[in-house]
């Protein structure tokens, strides 16, 4: 039986974008905002160049009929589709990959604004940067988890019919995912290895469908998604700092 408080889920991210306006919690919010907003200009234009490429390869296979290469409008109408999509999950997976160490520290934070109790006593730069190595690793985790499974969806979607269920197991897998990938960060903190993670958030999974929802929704929305990756860290802490006590209780 599912456990857990979807709509409660639900709430968390709104708290998290009310948790980064916080004074104590900006300055970590905004350096991965920067890094974020660099990062998704040079992807657009890497993509933008790479699509403009391809479609010129495409047009000059075809005959030199006029009203055929015309039709170059379709293939920046099927390109801009195609970048929207890409930008959203790529983006999400490379801007994690490179502020893992802001968004532990972020995360630890919140958690002290939250509770008013200290989670590790070091809070220097110096161990942010020396935190990286392990950080990443946590990332590559995630990654390797993940890639599996998204590919078995893939595979099952190219079946006529059940591709229709397929897309539905898609979202609540991606769902799944965004609340893995965020609570993993006060989970990280507190030691708590990523396969007891997911038996953690298994315990109350209508919580975490819940808050993984608006998340997953909110990474395909460009711009948008620049700021749901620190309002989604902010969310998941509170989501920790909550569920976790109620599942000891």
């Amino acid at each position: 039986m599912l456990k857990g408080n979807f709509f409660r889920g639900l709430g968390y991210l709104g708290e998290g974008f009310r948790l980064i306006r916080q004074p104590g919690l900006r300055l970590f919010v905004i350096i991965p905002l920067v890094i974020n907003i660099l990062l998704f200009g040079l992807l657009f234009v890497f993509l933008g160049e790479l699509f403009a490429g391809l479609i010129a390869a495409a047009m000059a296979w075809l005959p030199d009929w006029a009203w055929l290469q015309a039709l170059d409008w379709l293939f920046w109408i099927l390109y801009g589709a195609v970048i929207v999509l890409m930008l959203a999950y790529g983006f999400v997976i490379v801007a994690n990959l490179i502020g893992s160490p802001f968004y532990g520290y972020l995360a630890e934070l919140t958690e002290k604004h939250l509770t008013g109790q200290e989670i590790s006593t070091d809070e220097s730069w110096a161990a942010i940067i020396k935190d990286i190595p392990r950080a990443l690793w946590r990332e590559v985790q995630k990654i390797l988890y993940y890639l599996p499974r998204a590919i078995g969806l893939l595979l099952i979607g190219l079946i006529p019919v059940v591709n229709l269920v397929a897309a539905v197991l898609w979202f609540l897998f991606n769902s799944w995912m965004m609340a893995l990938q965020y609570v993993d960060y006060p989970a990280d903190n507190h030691k708590v290895s990523f396969p007891a993670l997911r038996r953690l958030l298994g315990d109350t999974r209508l919580s975490a469908f819940g808050f993984g929802l608006p998340v997953a929704l909110a990474a395909m929305v460009p711009v948008l998604n620049l700021f749901v990756v620190p309002a989604a860290v902010c969310g998941a802490t509170a989501y920790w700092v909550r569920e976790n006590g109620a599942t000891r209780t």
